[in-house]
């Protein structure tokens, strides 16, 4: 049993990552095309940063399996200059009349985005799996 629950302990580390990754990309694509944030500048976009986790579970200790599983360690925002648009007539507009709008490329968030939701759908099977397992074993003992 330790081996499927270090299993499933590991699918559910990434279901968490790629929520988050969902979120994130959402954030973005929301924000496209605000010109002022709290700071009083363009929206900046943010990118996650995952990382190898180990999964300690009592019974991965005892059988001496260790499943890896994955967490955000940081999520950044991309330091990439904003774009710039000639609107004399925006509010947000500078005295030249060019307006700053965010750095968030719509195509690569729709990436990241698509990604994010193939391995949510990728860990959610694997879960799938390790229960259909259990049940087979649960099964066989009657």
């Amino acid at each position: 049993m330790s081996s499927l629950s270090s299993a499933l302990a590991a699918s559910a580390s990434a279901l968490k990552a790629e929520l988050v990754r969902v979120e994130v990309a959402t954030s973005n694509l929301a924000n496209a095309d605000s010109t002022r944030g709290p700071d009083g500048g363009p929206y900046r976009r943010r990118d996650v940063i995952l990382g190898s986790a180990p999964i300690n579970t009592f019974e991965s200790e005892l059988g001496g399996m260790r499943a890896t599983g994955v967490e955000v360690q940081e999520i950044v925002e991309d330091t990439a200059a904003f774009k710039r648009r000639y609107e004399p007539s925006h509010p947000d507009a500078d005295a030249e009349g060019y307006v700053g709008f965010p750095n968030v490329n719509t195509a690569e968030e729709m990436v990241d985005l698509l990604s994010a939701a193939r391995a949510y759908q990728a860990n959610l099977a694997a879960v799938g799996v390790v229960r259909d397992l259990l049940q087979s074993s649960l099964e066989l003992g009657r």
